[in-house]
């Protein structure tokens, strides 16, 4: 794995233990309510405590999680990060000569040693009469035994690391305003690459010290504004305009710029993608939607984000959240703030300026933003998961492709063996809302808040040993559902089941691999049957007989083998479209009995060759039984 590989795997690592922070947030706001006027005077102390418990055992939290994923969720690797961090709270808190807490930068090297380890000693082989502590086994010891020399290591260097802190959260500080402008501007370039969280880290979960009444020093811009620090939330604070604001009008801005007749689609996608951003503070859905098109408004998007970072730093503007700067976490903080209120009409003069600005560069620059081109990039999803997870998995290039999956809150986050057979418009007729490749195989594909169902759901098919046919496009042009063919025999499903596609070219091609078995004298249709023993009809335009063979011609014979993408067959398709009914070509299985179930891609404009349009899966299982 390259660099950027193993970057984008600790980004997400460090994602699943933030995912605990809203709790703790929501403790701290809901312990300040009047519980004793309700009869329950003991909930403030209750709550209040769950809270300081959670930020007190973050470093915890971050070792687990960052072992977990960096070892893909294995119990080994979590258990060991557990040992290693109870062993260096043991030894530093008995053997030092100064106060020592684990902090969430220990967690984290700990954690990642702990994923390190697993992925090296998994499967180490010892001696049979050893064996028993080899393959995973092996990585608690190993990383205990490392963890014991590290604490030794770290009583002494201790006090240097703890004043390096301070010391550059003394750096960063004098850098005012500027260096806020830098942070912000660089958090949003990150995100291009997911690799936003390694930045974010290092400022809200490590610069700055702050001691709390008890004698606890927390450290970095997060922790420290909920310990009280009165400081704390530069780093934070103007985030909020551009995720509760900005973003929002950009998703506005792009609905009203859409077609009219895809407008009622886009406006009820990016309604939801604005919603998602301005509650919830997850702004990808947007961001993506104009980035591959228009990566120079993504720069300006960057700089106007640091801008306004450095702006709530002038006015004195402190906030924070436990999640991202959405309208629930301000809410919630809005008690610890200073000067909060000042963030709602900046984000609304800030709205507004995005929202004239993306209008203006989207029609001053004929910008293809979705719904200004033949569909959308982001679509549906809720409900319709598990039917498109087929299709996905065929757009990554199969189960045999995948090496490794991961999701986080957006986006999965693939290694694969060949990245080359990624079928990018496919994803992004599924759903993607952008796909970024970051060499030796590592992808990620930007799905949006669903990632993690669309992960669990392609994890389902991987297990399953049931037989699977995936079908390409067999022309350039629109996909339609089979009910939409002027034939009452096709729409009727008396021949089989399938869909069928409107073509813009005279060019039929192979949608599997197969055999051919049949072609019409006429040359309007012809028989595939696959080596899974599906038999695939394929039929040029409604009555084409009649033009006994005028027209066409076959670049295949019956017996040829054919694979995907394949030239089948060439048609006259002004002659089609004149002296017949229609040129609906249907593309159906004429043995419908041999299929368990059927998944189809969005019906919308496809090409020639095209992966994901269909898939189905067989009674029978690879090991050849029969599934029913």
């Amino acid at each position: 794995m390259n660099i950027m590989g193993n970057l984008q795997q600790v980004g997400r690592a460090l994602m699943l233990p933030m995912t605990v922070l809203p709790a703790a947030a929501l403790f701290l706001s809901l312990s300040q309510l009047p519980w004793s006027a309700i009869g329950l005077p003991f909930f403030n102390g209750y709550l209040a405590t769950a809270s300081d418990a959670l930020f007190s055992f973050l470093p915890y939290l971050f070792a687990l999680g960052v072992a977990s994923g960096m070892s893909n969720n294995a119990g080994a690797a979590v258990m060991a990060a557990l040992a290693g961090m109870f062993i260096y709270t043991g030894i530093t808190g008995s053997y030092s000569d100064i106060p020592i807490r684990p902090t969430v930068l220990i967690g984290v090297l700990i954690g990642l040693f702990a994923g390190f380890c697993y992925g090296k000693l998994k499967e180490l082989r010892l001696p049979e009469w050893l064996h028993f502590f080899g393959g995973p086994r092996s990585v608690p010891i190993v990383v205990s035994g490392v963890s014991v020399l590290f604490s030794i290591l770290m009583i002494g260097i201790a006090p240097l690391i703890q004043n390096g802190l301070e010391h550059l959260g003394e750096i960063v500080a004098s850098a005012g305003g500027f260096g806020v402008f830098l942070f912000g501007f660089v958090l949003r370039i990150l995100v291009v690459f997911g690799l936003h969280h390694l930045v974010s880290h290092v400022f809200w979960f490590q610069v700055g010290g702050y001691e709390t009444a008890s004698g606890v020093t927390v450290y970095g811009d997060l922790p420290r504004f909920f310990a009280g620090d009165p400081t704390a939330g530069a780093f934070m604070a103007g985030l909020y305009p551009t995720m509760m604001f900005a973003l929002p009008a950009i998703a506005f801005a792009i609905i009203h710029e859409a077609r009219e007749d895809l407008k009622p689609k886009i406006k009820k996608t990016f309604f939801s993608a604005a919603l998602a951003s301005f509650l919830t503070g997850v702004t990808e859905p947007v961001e993506f939607a104009f980035l591959f098109v228009a990566p120079y408004l993504f720069i300006v998007h960057a700089v106007l984000s640091g801008l306004v970072m450095w702006i709530t730093y002038e006015l004195g503007i402190l906030h924070g959240f436990s999640f991202s700067a959405g309208a629930i976490d301000y809410v919630i903080n809005a008690h610890l703030s200073t000067r909060g209120w000042l963030l709602i009409p900046i984000g609304i003069v800030l709205g507004v300026l995005y929202y004239v600005m993306f209008r203006w560069a989207i029609r001053r620059f004929r910008i293809p933003t979705p719904g200004r081109e033949e569909g959308s990039q982001l679509d549906e999803w809720a409900g319709d998961i598990p039917y498109r997870a087929p299709l996905i998995m065929q757009a990554i290039g199969g189960k045999e492709n995948i090496v490794q999956m991961e999701a986080c809150i957006t986006r999965l986050r693939l290694r694969l063996n060949n990245d080359k057979l990624l079928d990018i418009n496919a994803l992004r007729n599924l759903g993607a809302a952008g796909v970024i490749k970051l060499g030796s195989g590592n992808v990620q594909v930007v799905f949006g808040t669903y990632s993690e169902l669309i992960r669990e759901e392609m994890v389902k098919v991987m297990k399953r040993d049931l037989t699977q046919v995936s079908f390409c496009s067999p022309m350039q042009g629109r996909m339609i559902p089979l009910e939409e063919v002027p034939d009452p025999i096709f729409a009727g499903k008396l021949v089989g089941q399938g869909v069928a596609f409107m073509p813009e070219r005279g060019e039929l091609v192979s949608p599997v691999k197969g055999v051919v078995v049949h072609v019409y004298p006429t040359m309007h249709a012809l028989g595939i049957r696959t080596q899974e023993g599906l038999d695939v009809l394929l039929h040029i335009g409604i009555d084409t007989s009649q033009l006994k063979g005028k027209g066409f011609h076959a670049f295949v014979k019956e017996g040829d083998e054919v694979k995907p993408g394949q030239l089948l067959v060439k048609f006259d398709l002004n002659k089609v479209r004149q002296d017949c009914k229609s040129l609906a070509t249907p593309m159906v299985i004429s043995n419908p009995d041999a299929v368990r179930s059927w998944s189809y891609g969005p019906f919308k404009a496809v090409k020639k060759g095209q992966a994901s349009v269909m898939s189905v899966v067989l009674n029978k299982r690879e090991n050849g039984e029969d599934s029913r």
